[in-house]
């Protein structure tokens, strides 16, 4: 098992001050540029944000147009449903979260385009903001594309949480999100980096960069242990032994080894759990796999219940090199066997994952999972993740942003007033 890199340490008693809810009286709150937020998966974006708009006042921004949409109905209606949102003013999902939508057009290269990019964003999240009551902000970037927002909107704090190597992304512009993804990690008061792989480069730029693991939902997922939570019918009646995935099947999942797999095992079931936004034909026509397509994000341990083994069949190129797959502390938190391919962060895990290099070694590891398992092992890997919540990241999160935001207003870089009270604490760089 490799090195994990080092974690920020919290308190296990926080100071009430330090954790204490910026109010709108201080007209200070956080500008939040992420992915959809209605999206059929949940990412870290939308758990870190979810908590963080218990301690401040939040504004969502779904920020899309970081590809350029293809020719096909479904990309089309989602182009005229960000432009139709876009023009809404902001909603207010719960108290003290609110979502708006800045989409950018992604044809960048063509004149004017970026012109009309910054002019249309910074009017837009400006008039999100005085809906929200946020009259200062800080600005919390988990997509790079918007970076641009460092010079149009003024900011008390600018933090970038990093979660994935965007500019490996198939269809992105490389060279903007590159740019993007090196403005914010050189600019920004503090970067988080959710993918080990990246964490060494970002730090070299900035001083200011530390290791922000993903947390998850582990009472949620818990629940696939549960004799109470019911299994989906189109997964009860599989038969055989059930090898399961949950997540978008995207460019990155190796949808040639789930083929060559069900080929390899037709007694065995392979359930598929997500939106596929690659063709999958080769896959669902096969007799024993069955893609049941996006299911609402509180029924995953339901469909997880019925797995035997879980699996991360994800391709050996550099997304998946710098990826922290979310499904993974997913996975073990339901206490189901694990067989995944080798990265960085997968390798972390180790000791409670089945590691492949192969497709024989990974059908292999399949095959030892299903006569291997007991209670001792399903319980082993649910520990391994049960301090992972993400309350407590994104507890980790905000006290290390209003470290920042101290360091910010000692060098008297903003007004002291717009600052709520805190106890320092000499928090690690890294």
């Amino acid at each position: 098992m490799r090195g994990i890199p080092p974690v920020l340490l919290v308190p296990q008693a926080a100071p009430d001050a330090q954790l204490a809810r910026v109010g709108n009286n201080a007209g200070l709150g956080i500008v939040y540029f992420g992915n959809e937020w209605f999206a059929e998966n949940r990412t870290s974006s939308h758990h870190v944000a979810r908590h963080l708009a218990g301690w401040s006042p939040l504004l969502y921004v779904d920020s899309p147009g970081m590809r350029a949409p293809v020719a096909t109905g479904r990309d089309l209606r989602r182009v005229m449903l960000k432009l139709y949102q876009a023009l809404r003013r902001p909603r207010q999902l719960r108290p003290g979260l609110w979502h708006c939508t800045v989409p950018q057009l992604p044809w960048r290269r063509l004149p004017g385009v970026e012109r009309i990019n910054r002019a249309f964003g910074a009017w837009a999240v400006r008039r999100a903001m005085r809906h929200a009551g946020i009259d200062a902000a800080m600005l919390w970037f988990v997509v790079p594309h918007p970076a641009f927002m460092l010079d149009a909107v003024p900011h008390a704090l600018a933090i970038y949480y990093c979660i994935d190597d965007y500019a490996a992304h198939p269809g992105v512009d490389v060279d903007h999100i590159e740019a993007c993804d090196a403005e914010l990690t050189r600019r920004a008061d503090h970067v988080f980096v959710a993918p080990p792989a990246l964490l060494s480069a970002k730090q070299k730029v900035n001083p200011w960069t530390s290791f922000a693991p993903h947390g998850v939902d582990t009472e949620l997922f818990a629940q696939a242990q549960a004799a109470s939570t019911p299994v989906p019918a189109a997964a009860a009646a599989l038969t055989g032994p059930v090898v399961g995935y949950f997540g978008l099947i995207a460019a990155w999942t190796d949808v040639e080894l789930l083929v060559w797999l069900a080929q390899q095992r037709p007694r065995w079931s392979f359930l598929l759990v997500g939106h596929a936004a690659v063709d999958i034909s080769m896959l669902t026509g096969l007799p024993n796999v069955h893609a049941v397509g996006a299911q609402p994000y509180e029924s995953l341990p339901g469909w997880a219940k019925a797995f035997d083994v879980a699996v991360i069949p994800y391709r050996n190129n550099r997304q998946v090199r710098h990826a922290n797959p979310l499904k993974l502390r997913e996975y073990l938190a339901t206490g189901k066997p694990v067989v995944s391919v080798s990265t960085p962060e997968v390798d972390r895990f180790g000791t409670v994952v089945r590691l492949a290099d192969t497709r024989q070694s990974f059908l292999a590891e399949i095959e030892d999972a299903l006569l291997e398992e007991g209670p001792a092992l399903r319980e082993q890997r649910m520990q391994a993740v049960q301090g992972m919540s993400w309350a407590s990241r994104a507890q980790e999160a905000w006290q290390v942003a209003m470290q920042a935001l101290e360091r910010r207003n000692q060098v008297g870089n903003i007004d002291a007033s717009a600052v709520p009270t805190k106890t320092a604490h000499n928090w690690p760089r890294s």
